[in-house]
């Protein structure tokens, strides 16, 4: 287990330097593209294959417990080592992180986005995933920052030089907010290594905080808050999220929303909340504040793009309903129970389900369409998918209102657990505060059920008729038809459905990991 999680980490990384080299004999395929993407689809079949191996050997009753661990001295001086491990909080987003990585290298095998050669996208997505599985396996502070800026490049550079309209602007725009945000967070990272004199996170998780004092812990939570605020991204640290996904490619949107964002929020629940809680209490109703104004926000964006005549673009309607739906992870983060804590971690991988397929589903739109203009899709009397391409518009409304929260599936349960949180918060908060805030995530549930219905009946209902779109046929008996859902995309797409229903009606399977966990954290180490 504990060679498990190293490989886990570092094989994709090795992939990446493999992909950059020439293939060797008998490995070639028909042609040097082909070559390196099927490596692709082999690397994270790989990781995938070993993650949920991992899974399968994890002891299930002790998920509180840091297991398949390993902890070597790395640089002396500065007590800086590499320390890996996981529990019930990192596991599910290990293996949502490679679950997603293979969806996506395996769709581009097939649907390649335009751009230079796939040898540097297939090195790309690589780093890419070694970087996030880092993330969420490291307990070293030092070593944690190193991995949350590994991801940066590569996303800066698929956006940059496999993205569509205004990708130079929407890659430079995200990298600068997110170094910035970094910069402050590794100060604040500094400061407490340095106070605490390790940067140990486990020893750090178990002190809670009695070795720092309450300034240092307000300090140190600004700063890295910050940082892990612009790539949760919480309003109004957010404007560089729907830039960057209406340029990246498919697969770029797919990794951005599904698990570059859970970086932002794991942050909170594994260093803040356990080391500086008294930082933490001191700014939790603020961030509570920051998370509904986020949620609203983001609701209202996406009614504005879902009305007809805005020009809204689906797939940047996609992120702003991101804002709204990890807004509703940093309300139950902010309300430091176990209750809200739990509903946080579920919302996340709820939403890098849900979100990711709603990206595969807006990028098939648009390859279908040739646009992701709402206005244009729609027409006057709506895309009709139900009539042209009747599965790809069931499986969009299946998205949709898996998105705005239906009961009985994966979107329902870490919504509602957070706004339970927010109904009586941890001690020392304030109610009726928390009880404001749990009303208006409530009318923001409103919101999104209302622009997510606005959307499907503008995509997927209306008269098959009307002007004739790029990737559409003459179907023999008049009626215009696009292609309906590939083989290929099947198979990328039904996983990510398949666990939303199963997330939506077992949620144990979730919460039997993380509640232990969470338990444990939040009494500073103590099961």
């Amino acid at each position: 287990m504990q060679f498990l999680l190293a490989f886990i980490v570092v094989a994709p990384l090795l992939g990446a330097v493999a992909a950059l080299l020439p293939a060797p004999p008998g490995l070639r395929g028909r042609n040097p593209d082909q070559a390196v993407l099927r490596h692709g689809v082999t690397v994270t079949g790989v990781v995938l294959i070993a993650a949920i191996v991992l899974a399968a050997g994890f002891d299930h009753d002790h998920p509180s417990k840091m297991q398949a661990t390993t902890d070597i001295s790395w640089i002396p001086a500065l007590d800086v080592r590499i320390h890996l491990g996981i529990d019930g909080i990192s596991l599910p987003l290990l293996v949502l992180t490679a679950l997603l990585t293979f969806l996506c290298a395996l769709y581009s095998y097939f649907a390649m986005p335009s751009g230079p050669s796939p040898k540097a996208f297939v090195a790309l997505i690589l780093v890419l995933e070694s970087g996030t599985l880092a993330t969420f396996a490291v307990l070293d502070l030092l070593l944690f920052f190193l991995a949350f800026e590994m991801v940066l490049i590569p996303m800066y550079f698929l956006i940059a030089r496999w993205g569509g309209d205004r990708k130079q602007a929407a890659a430079w725009k995200f990298i600068l907010y997110t170094l910035l945000g970094s910069v402050v967070m590794l100060l604040g990272l500094l400061l407490i290594g340095l106070k605490s004199g390790t940067f140990d996170m486990v020893a750090l998780a178990t002190d809670n905080g009695r070795g720092l004092t309450s300034s240092v812990q307000v300090i140190a939570v600004l700063a890295i808050g910050i940082g892990l605020a612009v790539k949760t991204p919480m309003w109004p640290l957010h404007s560089w999220l729907p830039d960057a996904h209406t340029a990246a490619p498919t697969v770029g949107s797919v990794l951005l929303a599904g698990v570059m964002l859970k970086m932002g929020t794991y942050g909170f629940v594994r260093i803040l909340l356990p080391i500086t809680p008294d930082g933490m209490h001191t700014f939790a109703p603020y961030l509570a504040a920051f998370a509904v104004a986020g949620i609203i926000y983001g609701s209202l964006a996406c009614l504005a793009l879902a009305r007809p005549g805005s020009q809204g673009d689906l797939k940047r309607l996609i992120a702003y309903s991101s804002v709204g739906h990890m807004g509703f992870v940093l309300l139950g983060i902010a309300t430091m129970t176990p209750t809200g804590v739990n509903g946080a971690l579920f919302a996340n991988i709820a939403h890098g389900l849900i979100t990711g397929l709603l990206f595969f589903l807006a990028g098939a739109v648009k390859d279908r369409y040739g646009t992701a203009d709402l206005d244009t899709l729609a027409g006057a009397t709506g895309a009709a998918l139900y009539g042209r391409a009747p599965r790809l518009g069931a499986l969009l409304a299946f998205a949709a209102v898996a998105s705005l929260g239906l009961p009985g599936l994966a979107g329902f349960w870490g919504e509602m657990l957070t706004l339970f949180g927010a109904f009586d918060p941890a001690e020392g908060l304030s109610r009726p505060a928390f009880r404001t805030f749990m009303a208006i995530g409530a009318f923001g549930t409103l919101l999104t059920a209302a622009y997510m219905l606005i959307v499907v009946r503008r995509v997927c209902m209306g008269e098959p008729t009307g002007t004739r779109h790029p990737g559409e046929a003459q179907h023999p008996a008049g009626t215009r038809q696009l292609a309906d859902i590939q083989t290929y995309e099947f198979a990328a797409w039904t996983p990510l459905a398949a666990l939303t229903v199963l997330a939506g009606l077992w949620p144990a399977v979730l919460l039997g990991l993380t509640d232990p966990a969470v338990q444990k954290l939040l009494a500073g180490g103590k099961s």
